[in-house]
């Protein structure tokens, strides 16, 4: 099905009265059913089936939610193909003379992009067939708590009950809800991906990562970049490092950053678009305070997610929710309503895929796993995450000042470090121009737990995984202290802070 079939289905859903197909069939039962095939979702679904239960889910979209579509998993792509321009503007430095910088084929690498996210679907499709969970290539409603209906595209209904039921159906971006942000060529992160050509000028409308990530895959492939934030950086509730490592990097490397800035319309430059197809049709945005800057090809709206809840029928099942419009839902993901459970951004909670997945499992495990696993639950504390900007970042805990309010300043060490990475040791640029890598452990207490591990720099991205294990194990200063360094490596710091071995000691 196509994106624009999708659109038109699901309005369909929402907004139409559907003819129901009666059957002489039972109505099938489940012993449970999930309204959602992404990550977390399709993971809960088979971690169940794993226990030999009956298990159903509903999905009208492609397999793989928000991360395998238009998320985590094509941005990777896209960030590896500007990761690879900018390491060919290296090569000089290295005795290499490439000549005149290749041009990047936006329409080919799109094709190929798009390929491999296909055969991801398949391999979704694949796995819920190989696990003996029945998928419904439909959207699911409820009718009361135990009952949905599943409505697929062309308008038939079939019935379902489940003993327990998963919502796990994601989220969307959020409009900026001002004049203008409808236009051809006004577009979300969605839209990024269906791009069929690269921009030539391009504006990133918010400070989150994923304005921050796109913007980076924009700049680093060549197209000129301007990224608009509300306050005085991008990433503001990040770590001192790594929200001002961004904003350096970034404006060293070319992107024009418009800060306290509240956009009011965005217009076409060249009166209406012909046929409102045009997404390319030139573009200005004004801003409240009068300024202005025009000549956008394409301007892309990160401005937030909201949860993706419209036609769920929610309240027929008596489902409650938060004042953000999320499901609510507790520790161990139950809803208001026994033997209905949600997951993941519907939540707002912590919205990452790999929590998404961890939680969908913990639940499966909780619901179906046993008398061992009867308080199974995914914890949501001192999770870590990486942003895939230019350079990537990874955060992990308390940032300096939350640390510093929930413990109390006296009872916080920091430890950090600025410093160019060996990669960068033969160019032939000033000191101060080399990119930077900054780390910092946030300690707190005498034993110096660390409850805090943020990096920016070359490589950050893989070297967080291995020190978010120590971290989540309790480890302490001296914990890194007695970890023989690797040398030499960038993320050698990390256990050679000074003073080194003199934790905890006078």
């Amino acid at each position: 099905m196509s994106l624009s079939r999708l659109s038109v289905f699901s309005n369909q859903i929402t907004n139409t009265k559907f003819t129901r197909f009666f059957s002489t069939m039972s109505v099938e039962h489940y012993d449970y059913f999930v309204i959602g095939g992404g990550s977390g979702g399709i993971s809960s679904a088979r971690r169940a089936a794993s226990y030999g239960k009956k298990v159903g889910c509903a999905e009208f979209k492609r397999l793989g939610g928000t991360c395998v579509n238009v998320g985590c998993v094509p941005k990777k792509v896209m960030w590896y193909a500007a990761n690879m321009a900018e390491q060919l503007h290296h090569a000089k430095h290295f005795g290499m003379d490439i000549g005149s910088m290749p041009a990047f084929d936006w329409p080919k690498f799109k094709a190929q992009r798009d390929a491999y996210v296909q055969r991801l679907n398949g391999i979704y499709g694949n796995n819920l067939k190989g696990s003996n969970v029945a998928h419904y290539n439909a959207f699911a409603r409820f009718k009361n708590s135990n009952t949905l209906e599943l409505v697929a595209e062309d308008n038939s209904i079939t019935e379902v009950t489940a003993d327990h039921i998963l919502i796990a159906t994601g989220g969307r971006s959020t409009k900026l809800n001002i004049e203008g942000d409808s236009l051809p060529g006004v577009i979300d992160s969605d839209g990024f991906f269906a791009l069929e050509k690269q921009p030539k000028k391009v504006a990133v409308i918010g400070a989150g990562y994923i304005a921050v990530e796109l913007a980076g895959v924009f700049n680093g492939l060549g197209t000129e970049t301007h990224l608009f934030v509300r306050g005085e950086c991008a990433l503001r509730k990040f770590d001192d490092i790594l929200k001002w490592g961004v904003h350096n990097e970034y404006t060293k490397t070319g992107v024009k950053i418009h800060t306290h800035a509240k956009p009011k319309q965005i217009s076409l430059d060249g009166g209406d678009a012909a046929d409102g197809k045009d997404w390319y049709v030139p573009k200005t945005i004004e801003l409240h305070d009068g300024r202005k800057e025009g000549g956008f090809d394409i301007v892309l709206v990160a401005v937030g997610r909201e949860p993706l809840i419209e036609g769920l029928k929610l309240d027929a099942a008596g489902v409650k929710l938060t004042q953000t419009w999320h499901i609510e839902a507790d520790a161990l993901q139950n809803t208001s309503v026994k033997g209905v459970y949600a997951l993941g951004d519907v939540c707002g909670k912590v919205e990452l895929t790999p929590m998404a997945i961890a939680a969908g499992r913990r639940l499966a495990d909780r619901l179906f796993g046993g008398p061992q696993f009867a308080t199974a639950r995914a914890d949501y504390e001192f999770v870590p995450t990486v942003v895939f900007s230019h350079p990537t970042l990874g955060t992990m805990g308390y940032t300096e000042e939350e640390a510093k309010t929930k413990f109390g300043s006296e009872n916080i060490k920091i430890y950090k470090t600025s410093f160019a990475q060996m990669y960068y040791a033969t160019f032939d640029v000033a000191a101060e121009n080399k990119p930077k890598t900054s780390m910092k452990l946030v300690c707190v207490g005498p034993e110096e737990k660390i409850v805090g591990l943020h990096v920016i720099g070359m490589g950050a991205d893989e070297m967080m995984q291995g020190f978010a294990v120590a971290v989540k194990m309790g480890a302490t200063k001296a914990d890194f202290d007695s970890c023989v360094a690797i040398h030499p490596t960038a993320s050698e710091e990390f256990v050679t802070f000074a003073p080194w071995g003199l934790s905890g000691k006078k």
